[in-house]
């Protein structure tokens, strides 16, 4: 039997899809994705009473996809709903074909494990309203274990539809209206612009959007798919991706360098004296960017952002409003915002998720390179929009593994600990904004900067998030909190030890 609860993480299904190496057991199977498929038809039906139901089906360039893809197929088929194949493209894209011209799906599906080792892949489910939440998911594998006999036809009725056209076709309009060049049809005509896939699924970003608008791509790298991955991980935060896009963007002498993950839900960039824009340094480009068209807009974060963010979107006339990690948290909290009468224009995760009022908030890292390209189209200068953004001088994440099966206690107890030694010196104190975990600012003489001890959304890991302003501030805080934190049970503190000694 499958354990379909299992497969849930968080608001996707993800799983081992192949044999590998690492002898993980596959559990991604076909059944598993037929089943998943269909249960997502029934799903949609029980919510909206709607019948013969018509799906599409995307993947990245995963070695498993095109065999998921055709499992997926077989499912809907097996509910008497129609499947349509839209081949390799981006998770972004799959959503926009629920509600853009010719497709309007009842829903889609996505077969992607994003920035994963190649073994994985999993599924990510849209509907006209969005991504699926995680008590959806939860829902739909409910739904997938009880579907216990289904009839599945080896080669259903699917219909192939080039949508990536289209979705590319919607990126190029929205840089022309927002640049509104002399020549509308060339706007980055004389921007030497590259991509750097990581032999993902974005590569199309490079021929369908820039070069199409007339600029020079040439250095562009690793844009053909393939799912051994063999250059870099694609993941603009992985650090041998990051240095691969820089040091192709001071080669090539480009006047920006893109780099997406595989599914091209998240993005990066690099500017042309080698400045990476990721991180914190991405928020503040994005913010600065939406709050000259909204002033006064409230920018949602996830909780690890940096007091320099904070102060330079208050500088620039916004409202910052930390909140819990996972992109999903700080979407959902922006349009909670809206909802309640709360102008927030922008959500964005450090991770690179980003999403935008104005694009149905939606994470699409190549929206947000849309953005950065109408600033470049216009003659902006992107290095000084964000001339006055304090950067720390150190800023590290220790990823703290817990071995107690009960982390729950072991986390409670760390935060027992850490507020014992905050009650008792004034140089600690909470940080008012404080959302999850706890965060906790540090005087000068103990660190100049903060620190925030959280918990894990999908693994037994206690993330340790220092940042300072000081040169060697992250060691004086750690060399503070090494003895606190020694005194909670089950947690392997050598991470801490390593910078402590």
């Amino acid at each position: 039997m499958i354990d379909y609860a299992k497969l849930q993480n968080g608001s996707d299904i993800r799983g081992i899809a192949m044999e590998n190496e690492w002898n993980d057991p596959v559990n991604l199977t076909a059944e598993a994705v037929q089943h998943l498929a269909a249960a997502f038809v029934r799903w949609i039906e029980e919510r909206t009473g709607k019948k013969n139901l018509r799906i599409g089906i995307g993947r990245d360039s995963r070695l498993t996809g095109e065999a998921l893809l055709k499992n997926a197929a077989q499912g809907i088929a097996s509910v008497s709903a129609h499947a349509y194949d839209l081949g390799l493209a981006s998770t972004p894209a799959m959503f926009m074909s629920t509600v853009l011209d010719p497709c309007k799906f009842d829903g889609s599906i996505m077969i992607t494990a994003s920035h994963l080792p190649y073994h994985r892949n999993g599924m990510k489910f849209f509907t006209p309203e969005g991504g699926l939440e995680k008590a959806d998911i939860k829902r739909i594998t409910e739904i997938a274990a009880s579907l216990s006999e289904l009839s599945i036809e080896e080669s259903p009725s699917i219909e192939s539809i080039a949508f990536m056209d289209t979705y590319a076709d919607y990126l190029c309009a929205k840089i022309k209206e927002g640049v509104k060049a002399e020549d509308f049809e060339h706007p980055l005509k004389g921007l030497h612009i590259i991509v750097d896939a990581g032999n993902g699924a974005g590569g199309f970003f490079a021929y369908k959007v820039l070069e199409k608008l007339g600029a020079d791509i040439e250095g562009s790298q690793f844009l053909t798919p393939d799912g051994n991955f063999p250059n870099h991980i694609p993941n603009p935060e992985d650090k041998a991706a990051s240095e691969s896009i820089k040091n192709a963007t001071l080669a090539s002498k480009a006047d920006l360098g893109i780099i997406f993950d595989t599914d091209v839900d998240r993005a990066g960039a690099v500017l042309p004296d080698g400045k990476t824009l990721t991180r914190n340094v991405l928020i503040a480009l994005m913010s600065r960017i939406v709050l000259k068209d909204h002033p006064g807009t409230t920018v949602v974060t996830d909780s690890i952002t940096s007091k320099g963010l904070a102060s330079f979107i208050k500088d620039h006339g916004g409202v910052h409003r930390r909140f819990k990690r996972g992109y999903r948290n700080v979407i959902d909290e922006s349009m909670r915002l809206n909802n309640e009468g709360t102008d927030s224009q922008l959500a964005i995760e450090t991770s690179g998720h980003g999403a935008l009022k104005e694009n149905y908030f939606l994470d699409d890292g190549a929206y947000l390179m849309v953005k950065l390209l109408i600033e470049l189209g216009k003659g902006e200068n992107l290095k000084e929009l964000i001339s006055d953004l304090k950067e720390p001088k150190e800023s590290i994440e220790l990823r703290l593994n817990v071995s107690d099966s009960d982390i729950s206690k072991v986390f409670d107890n760390a935060l027992a600990q850490l507020q014992k030694k905050v009650d008792g010196t004034e140089d600690w104190a909470v940080a008012p904004d404080n959302i999850e975990g706890i965060r906790v600012n540090c005087a000068k003489d103990l660190g100049d900067g903060w620190f925030l001890l959280r918990k894990s959304l999908h693994e037994p890991i206690l993330p340790l998030n220092l940042e300072s302003d000081s040169e060697g501030g992250v060691k004086t805080m750690a060399k503070e909190l090494f003895p606190v934190l020694s005194q909670v049970g089950g947690v392997d503190l050598s991470p801490l030890k390593d910078i402590v000694s």
